[in-house]
């Protein structure tokens, strides 16, 4: 006989619980204590307390719900997955996009230096918010008047890590679904822009502030698309609090930071064309895998 779900999730749920908030006390007590002494000694510490949490949730994913997830990219850009500061943008397929990342740089060996710019109500979540603000994520409130000077301050302040980062950006500010996806094609339409069939129209000032201020010690972007399969069922929390798995595929494209315009509204085009081409990458991968 099965064991239902629920017999299996909720004790997992209050493990995960309990021993998230005994690692937010050591981040706690670490920040309090060693990052006055050196900033770059807590980063170390940190790295590996908070990633000690978000295996709990890299498990969820690979053995639990058996989430497969497939990446296809180049081999150069495969070696210097992990190894390298880069800023990752992506479109936003689902609301498991961040654990998806989570594989991904895990898989790379730096899933405890994995940053993301997230929105401010993120950070107060016990457990997984605490342990994100410890671990130095930029949060913002979604008004630029207010998040420019924060993002500037927060992007700077990455300048001395003192271990290769990710740092992710979702530059559709939002998640996809089908009513959004009108909402922008109708948006499209009456500006002349492209219009998008995939993705979502990107906001770019916190793209082009980001490259503005990265430039100088951020050698790549990392320009990610994910795609799910037809013939699978898209991967949800739910689902993946249920055991049912969903298949996933991510195509990684690098390029090198020297590559970009200079100007702010030449690095704004060259975002928006790049989620222009995600068009054409959801049917490359869709024809290497059922070809």
């Amino acid at each position: 006989m099965a064991v239902p779900a629920a017999v299996v999730v909720v004790p997992l749920g209050i493990l995960f619980f309990i021993s998230g908030l005994v690692v937010n006390l050591v981040q706690a007590v670490c920040f309090v204590l060693v990052r006055p002494l050196s900033k770059n000694t807590y980063r170390r510490i940190n790295r590996v307390v908070a990633e000690l949490l978000w295996l709990e949730l890299i498990w969820l994913v690979d053995w639990w719900a058996g989430v497969k997830i497939q990446v296809f990219t180049d081999r150069e850009t495969f070696h210097l997955m992990g190894k390298e500061h880069a800023l990752v943008i992506s479109n936003h397929r689902s609301d498991i996009d961040w654990l998806v990342g989570w594989v991904l740089a895990q898989r790379s060996g730096c899933l405890g230096s994995t940053l993301a710019v997230m929105k401010k109500s993120s950070k107060f979540l016990p457990v997984l918010g605490w342990s994100m603000w410890f671990s130095e994520y930029l949060f913002l409130e979604r008004s630029w008047a207010k998040d420019e000077s924060t993002l500037k301050s927060g992007l700077l302040r990455l300048k001395d890590y003192p271990l290769p980062f990710w740092l992710a950006l979702f530059v559709e500010g939002t998640r996809f679904t089908q009513a959004k996806l009108l909402a922008a094609q109708e948006y499209a339409n009456s500006t002349g822009l492209p219009v998008p069939r995939n993705t979502l129209i990107p906001r770019t000032k916190g793209f082009v502030s980001a490259v503005s201020h990265m430039r100088s010690f951020v050698p790549a972007i990392y320009d990610v698309t994910v795609s799910i399969p037809k013939s699978s069922s898209a991967p949800t929390i739910l689902r993946l609090f249920r055991g049912q798995p969903s298949v996933i595929h991510v195509h990684l494209e690098r390029h090198s930071m020297k590559e970009l315009p200079e100007t702010d509204d030449a690095v704004a085009q060259w975002c928006r064309d790049r989620f222009v081409a995600k068009v054409t990458v959801t049917l490359y991968i869709s024809q290497i895998v059922f070809a």
